[in-house]
């Protein structure tokens, strides 16, 4: 009696015990796709990588104008003059990602339509 009444809680706790298993299992791998991720972007601040915005690339006296409107509409992202032989460019924001760079793309071509996302450094 005390074998069959073991037996019957054996199995009930086995077959309930499966779906905890899936559900470690799925726990598990978003800790290792967050662990990979957090790898991916230690490595791209490592080797420098990211993205800015250019809302103009021209003349100086145009850069400037941008730039000053740039900044009066939004103050907390202050927009920076470059200035490569023989055109300027006016680059604002310093991002990790492409993804989040573009995001906040969408924001600032509602303003200025000629907005582009590119790498830092160029």
């Amino acid at each position: 009696m005390k074998n069959r009444l073991f037996i019957k809680i054996f199995a009930c706790c086995a077959f309930a015990s499966g779906p905890i298993l899936h559900a470690q299992d799925a726990v598990n791998n978003a800790k290792k796709i967050s662990n990979l991720l957090e790898k991916k972007r230690s490595y791209n601040i490592s080797k420098g990588n990211g993205y800015c915005i250019q809302i103009y690339y021209g003349n100086e006296l145009a850069a400037k104008k941008k730039s000053a409107a740039f900044n009066a509409l939004f103050p907390e992202a202050p927009a920076t003059l470059v200035y490569n032989d023989p055109e300027w460019k006016v680059q604002v924001g310093t991002y990790k990602t492409k993804l989040e760079a573009d995001r906040i793309n969408l924001i600032y071509q509602k303003e200025f339509s000629a907005t582009i996302v590119v790498p830092l450094g160029k």
